[in-house]
């Protein structure tokens, strides 16, 4: 439905899961991608997957911490020696662990807030410069734990606010120079790291299901495919958008099934 030919596309933390899933499907579009984490054996096996997607684009692997900012500046000048300029920049780098309040430490919490939020404005401003000249999209990977409290998930409740008011602030500051700029909160998404942590049995994740009005945990598909329209003229007048891609789950599924893989946390 969506052509790329030619575009070109960076996703930060594009190696694995929800990320992966979304620079796979780009590449699927005619996209030129880049991808980036921490891991040079996952990125270099991303490229690989990125090759049988789309023989005829261009593909790139870059490591780097987004915590690190000398590592950023040097990871975006390699994709700017490869890309004159990106089309897109998905932002979506992230850390999470379960821990009550009580027993996450400083340096746990800080961690979280310098992965998820700090990461997130340090990939956006390198990333800018390559985007501002002649307008693009970037889409953030949100989550429901910025608008849905969850017991175990301080420290990611707060981050993801801020990511999320960071799509908003920048939508505005940025709107003029033609770039957009979204969020994408996944739902409950099957076969995904994240997922498996906070609901790690497919008991947990059979009643996470029956929480969602469309009765089903989601895809790494569905978010992708919610980035390709995001990203695309057919959204042209959107920007400053929070997108919930979740079956409704947020709606009030959320609640419930969180409180109960909280409790059992807790016993464990």
């Amino acid at each position: 439905m969506f052509s790329y030919q030619g575009k070109n596309v960076v996703v930060v933390g594009g190696t694995s899961g929800i990320n992966l899933g979304i620079a796979i499907r780009f590449s699927q579009a005619g996209a030129n991608v880049a991808v980036a984490s921490r891991s040079e054996t996952k990125v270099n096996a991303a490229v690989e997957q990125l090759k049988l997607a789309n023989p005829e684009g261009k593909h790139l692997g870059v490591c780097f911490d987004v915590r690190d900012l000398e590592a950023l500046k040097l990871g975006f000048a390699v994709i700017a020696d490869s890309f004159s300029h990106i089309d897109v920049l998905v932002s979506g780098a992230a850390g999470n662990f379960p821990s009550s309040a009580e027993k996450l430490s400083e340096n746990g919490f800080k961690s979280v807030m310098d992965i998820d939020l700090l990461g997130s404005f340090q990939v956006l401003k390198q990333g800018f410069p390559l985007i501002k000249e002649q307008g693009g999209a970037i889409i953030q990977i949100s989550a429901p734990q910025a608008f849905v409290p969850m017991p175990m998930q301080v420290h990611v409740c707060a981050a993801k606010a801020g990511v999320d008011m960071l799509t908003k602030t920048l939508a505005i500051e940025w709107g003029c120079k033609g770039i957009r700029i979204n969020s994408i909160v996944p739902g409950p998404i099957a076969g995904t790291e994240g997922f498996d942590r906070l609901a790690p049995s497919a008991e947990l994740q059979a009643h996470v299901a029956k929480g969602v009005p469309l009765r089903r945990n989601g895809s790494c598909d569905d978010i992708a495919n919610a980035a390709l329209f995001l990203a695309s003229d057919m959204a042209s007048y959107i920007t400053g958008a929070v997108l919930p891609v979740d079956g409704g789950w947020s709606l009030g599924g959320a609640g419930a099934a969180i409180a109960e893989i909280g409790q059992l946390a807790r016993r464990n």
